[in-house]
């Protein structure tokens, strides 16, 4: 478990793949966007936390759960933050920069890049991408769940 760095020094990250911690982080994506939006079940967010390519990194402030990142740092998509993200109480504080940032330095040991994948719908998100000095290189078509179709 390490700090985080930056204005809250009382949130922690650290990796797991406990069972009772992706279950937890499971139930946070189903019910938030843009999970909801894209109908993305418990079940299915459950399977994605269980990619073994992909590494689960837990946000805890004062012993409690607040979000999660979750990155890939081998395979054919290195350098990817695949998903971020924080309860309610813990938005909008600089938690998720944070988190961001603590990330980026785990993947700059493997990769030359870093990169994320947004929703357009999900505004919030690309705010703070925007604000970190993401840039938008490219738009996926098309890309979303068979269940929207």
């Amino acid at each position: 478990m390490e700090l985080l760095q930056g204005i809250y020094p009382d949130v922690s990250i650290s990796k797991t793949s406990l069972h009772e911690d992706l279950e937890w982080c499971a139930k946070l994506m189903a019910a938030n966007e843009p999970w909801i939006t894209l109908q993305r079940s418990y079940e299915d967010s459950v399977n994605l936390l269980r990619d073994p390519v992909s590494e689960v990194y837990l946000l805890e402030q004062n012993n409690h759960r607040i979000g999660f990142v979750m990155i890939k740092l081998k395979g054919s998509f290195t350098g990817y933050i695949q998903t971020i993200v924080l309860n309610e109480e813990a938005r909008n504080k600089g938690i998720g920069e944070a988190a961001i940032r603590y990330v980026e330095k785990l993947i700059f040991t493997v990769s030359p890049n870093v990169f994320i994948c947004a929703s357009s719908f999900n505004t919030g998100a690309l705010k703070l991408y925007h604000s970190m000095g993401y840039e938008d290189i490219g738009l996926l078509k098309k890309l979303y769940h068979t269940r929207l179709r």
